[in-house]
């Protein structure tokens, strides 16, 4: 006798579901990544000094200034000296000892943690919400979201971010659900934080704010107790970076007064004045919906904003259904905080809605999308298991009662996502379109310049960083990616002048008692006379 349709389809998806879902995210995956040795065009100087440091750890255990296994690695010389931040060259190192070097399985890393981050919130919204269907929303829009895509397409510390908060995030919730946090998940909540701090700048400020978020779990005194160990446990991971800041004072410091506005306020009262301004500019939803970031490296021109205008929407529904419904709730409180918290570094920054250093914002308004998607869906109503004959009736009268607002919520749910869609597909055709253009933004002008000069049989090439910058960093990096040996090349400390008859890569904008050979972008090759 043959099944009912139904059991038929059920026995399908129960046998064959898990193949199913592997293959359907193979194809993501695939999707996800096409394209990265493209698009973005060229290797920006700072991808190939994480590639090019990833590389000599792998080999040598050395970064390239000599330094064995540091915690911090140096970038650059002269002005533009910056320490980079270790977990994503580390983990590009250990690629490298069984791969060899290339941009494409640099950027493929980077591609790579940015899509297990969209997986890991569409599992975190799946075990908050306990419906599948809103963790496969909230996955997919992570993935479409313009923010994180064009991050995850660059082998930047920044890019690692979002998978780093989403560890920490499922970390939380898990020991959120439990009346005491035995040593696991005060371990696995620690650990996280310590690698929101190491990942990315930013970490070193909001990881803390998060661990004192921490206090909004705190409903008995077991809780603070537990809530006490985690921050001694955190406070353990510090351990190192305030031993590399004692034996280097001011170096992880240097980046942010560079770029910070506070060194140049004359007053406290100033420095106050200019960060609520800033705070609230790069909250608006200016930036986020319509613009994006102005830096054409993180933000293709002319696309959307950073992030979609319907999600968004989900976003501020869910914070509304969060204060009037849930705000006792220690979960959502703290996600309330971290949206507050996580806009905090960029403001403190001089550069309005800056991508890497706002990248935890749009994490934690996709946490929020999720109240508002078991809203839409009815889960207020449908998720009823009323006991006895009596509460049956009187469920399904409520039910029948409120079918017309659950049908009109489903329709705005289903009208949100197509809009989703919809600017999901003109963010992807801009990108395609006019992201490979970005030459200038990704020193794409270099390779010509490098190719010019290592046709030449004059030996060694000399590096000058002029005022567009360290590019030398790129003649080792695509001399390592050609097998050639770095002695060819000699790079000078900035403002020395090369010797007589020396020929000179340089981002100098000009040279002086010199012969131009090739020009291309901002880069020059030259022989000096």
């Amino acid at each position: 006798m043959s099944h009912p349709p139904s059991t038929t389809s059920d026995s399908f998806i129960n046998r064959y579901g898990a193949y199913l879902a592997a293959f359907l995210i193979a194809i993501l995956f695939f999707l996800y990544t096409y394209g990265l040795s493209e698009n973005p065009p060229g290797f920006y100087r700072d991808e190939s000094a994480f590639a090019y440091n990833a590389y000599l750890i792998a080999k040598t255990g050395a970064g390239e200034f000599g330094v064995h296994w540091p915690l911090y690695f140096q970038n650059f010389t002269g002005p533009f000296t910056n320490y980079a931040n270790p977990v994503c060259i580390y983990l590009l190192a250990g690629l490298y000892l069984l791969l060899p070097p290339s941009i494409w399985l640099s950027r493929l890393l980077s591609a790579t943690a940015g899509f297990e981050a969209a997986m890991l919130l569409g599992l975190l919204a799946f075990r908050i919400s306990r419906d599948r269907t809103i963790g496969i929303i909230v996955g997919l829009t992570a993935l479409i979201t313009p923010w994180f895509f064009e991050v995850s397409r660059l082998f930047f510390d920044s890019s690692f971010y979002p998978l780093a908060l989403g560890l920490f995030l499922l970390s939380l919730y898990s020991a959120s659900l439990k009346d005491r946090w035995n040593w696991r998940d005060i371990t696995k909540v620690a650990l996280s934080l310590a690698l929101l701090t190491y990942t990315y700048s930013i970490g070193r400020l909001l990881a803390p704010l998060l661990a004192l978020g921490l206090i909004f779990f705190v409903t008995n005194k077991g809780r603070l107790l537990d809530v006490l160990k985690t921050w001694v446990a955190y406070g353990l991971t510090l351990i190192p970076l305030l031993i590399f800041n004692l034996k280097h004072p001011g170096i992880l410091t240097a980046r942010f007064q560079l770029i910070s506005y506070v060194r140049t306020q004359p007053t406290v009262a100033a420095i106050i004045s200019r960060f609520i301004s800033r705070y609230f500019q790069d909250l608006s939803m200016w930036g986020l919906l319509t613009t994006g970031d102005a830096n054409p490296r993180h933000h293709v021109p002319g696309a959307t904003g950073s992030m979609l205008a319907a999600p968004f929407i989900l976003a501020l529904i869910g914070l509304l259904i969060v204060v009037a419904h849930r705000w006792r709730d220690p979960w959502w409180r703290f996600i309330i905080f971290g949206v507050m918290a996580s806009v905090i570094p960029g403001a403190l920054t001089a550069d309005p809605f800056h991508t890497g250093r706002l990248i935890a914002y749009p994490i934690f308004l996709l946490v929020l999308t999720i109240p508002a998607l078991q809203w839409l869906l009815g889960k207020d109503i449908e998720g009823e298991k009323p006991s006895g004959a009596t509460a049956t009736n009187r469920s399904l009268l409520e039910m029948l009662r409120n079918r017309p607002r659950l049908s009109l919520r489903r329709a705005l749910l289903v009208g949100l996502l197509l809009a989703t869609m919809g600017q999901a597909a003109y963010f992807q055709m801009i990108f395609w379109r006019e992201g490979p253009n970005r030459e200038y933004d990704f020193d794409a002008d270099y390779k010509p310049v490098y190719n010019r000069a290592t046709a030449l049989p004059t030996r060694p090439i000399y590096l000058v960083d002029g005022r567009l910058g360290p590019g030398y960093i790129n003649a080792l990096w695509y001399a390592l990616l050609e097998g050639r040996d770095a002695s060819e090349f000699i790079h000078l400390d900035f403002g020395v002048s090369p010797p007589p008859g020396a020929v000179v890569i340089s981002s100098e904008e000009d040279c002086t008692n010199c012969s131009v050979l090739f020009t291309s972008g901002q880069f020059i090759l030259y022989r000096k006379l």
